[in-house]
């Protein structure tokens, strides 16, 4: 496999655009933030709230007030992605550019307002404008919509290894021909009401622990067709290995699938991978790079963790993506670094 990068993206704890989160990574500042008294009726608990995101600055606020939060975020980032990728999709064939990103929530704000007018006032109290983007892939489809991408449009669910499935999928589409350049991370929103909801089920502590939003976006395309226009190369993929769980008695053998032909510069660990010793035993003794201790964790924020291993990695050294979510699956993405400018 030989997948360039060509753009990256970033919108979360650490600030708008890439350069903070490069900042944040470098000098491993944790940008986590206590979560108000308020919300959980007791101190001692933090999170990663994206507050520097303004839609504003961005578009007009008529214009933005249609999206729910996540379709902002995603919204956004691939416009950032596509400029730093060099890419304007009215200047070449919009139906050979695609999305595929990671959502593990969705428009939960707008999920919560639709369904509370419903079970407050019944059928009469259904606010139809809010419906579209209560479904998880509104916000791939509303970044689609906004820069005209006609190519594949895919959003993947799949817990703390959202992003990582839909970047699985986007290589695939690569590789397959289905497209030239594709968009893929993840994206999720945070709110005081799903902070509540973790503290009510007991997850505050375990895998609700540091729970973050934000967005995270890599433009991926082949490198012959990277190399034809000329494209800086933000770091390449040159492996993906995924397995479904860690059956009993056997979690070497299959941790041994996930391991890289050679030995990486730097680990990046997403999702709970880090919790998990049949994972991490195996390791080479190099440094690793959690990005959940710095902005947080959510469900699909494996593009923003991703994106944080290459603005750090050095040209041409090797690193290794490791995601996993609570009984599996389990990701290994080998990437090597490019240009961090």
């Amino acid at each position: 496999m030989d997948i360039a990068v060509t753009g990256l993206a970033a919108i979360s704890a650490a600030g708008v655009g890439i350069e903070p989160l490069r900042e944040t990574v470098a000098q491993r500042q944790c940008r986590l933030t206590p979560v108000p008294v308020e919300v959980l009726g007791e101190d001692g608990y933090l999170w990663g709230k994206a507050d520097g995101f303004r839609a504003a600055d961005f578009m007009p606020p008529l214009k933005a007030r249609k999206f729910d939060r996540c379709s902002l975020l995603a919204t956004v980032a691939a416009g950032m992605a596509l400029a730093d990728a060099g890419i304007d999709p009215k200047g070449g064939d919009p139906t050979r550019i695609g999305i595929a990103l990671g959502c593990g929530f969705g428009g939960i704000a707008n999920s919560v307002e639709f369904l509370g007018g419903y079970f407050s006032r019944g059928v009469e109290g259904l606010v139809p404008m809010l419906f579209p983007n209560t479904v998880a892939n509104a916000a791939a489809s509303n970044a689609s919509i906004e820069h005209g991408l006609k190519g594949p449009n895919v959003t993947q669910v799949q817990r703390f290894c959202s992003a990582e499935a839909a970047i699985q999928m986007a290589c695939r589409f690569l590789e397959e021909g289905r497209a030239d350049v594709m968009l893929a991370g993840g994206v999720d929103e945070l709110t005081p009401l799903m902070m509540a909801g973790f503290q009510a089920v007991g997850q505050l502590r375990t895998y609700a622990r540091s729970f973050s939003e934000g967005c995270g976006i890599l433009v991926l395309e082949r490198r012959d067709h990277a190399e034809r226009r000329a494209a800086r190369l933000r770091g390449r993929i040159t492996g993906l290995r995924t397995v479904g769980m860690l059956p009993a008695g056997r979690e070497q053998e299959t941790v041994d699938r996930l391991m890289p032909p050679a030995a990486p510069a730097l680990v990046s660990l997403s999702g709970i991978a880090a919790d998990i010793t049949a994972l991490i035993a195996p390791l080479p003794a190099v440094p690793t790079l959690e990005s959940g201790n710095l902005i947080g964790r959510s469900l699909a924020m494996g593009g923003l963790a991703l994106a944080s291993l290459l603005l750090v990695l050095p040209e041409g050294a090797r690193g290794l993506h490791l995601a996993a979510s609570p009984e599996g699956p389990y990701h290994a993405i080998d990437v090597t670094g490019g240009m961090r400018a």
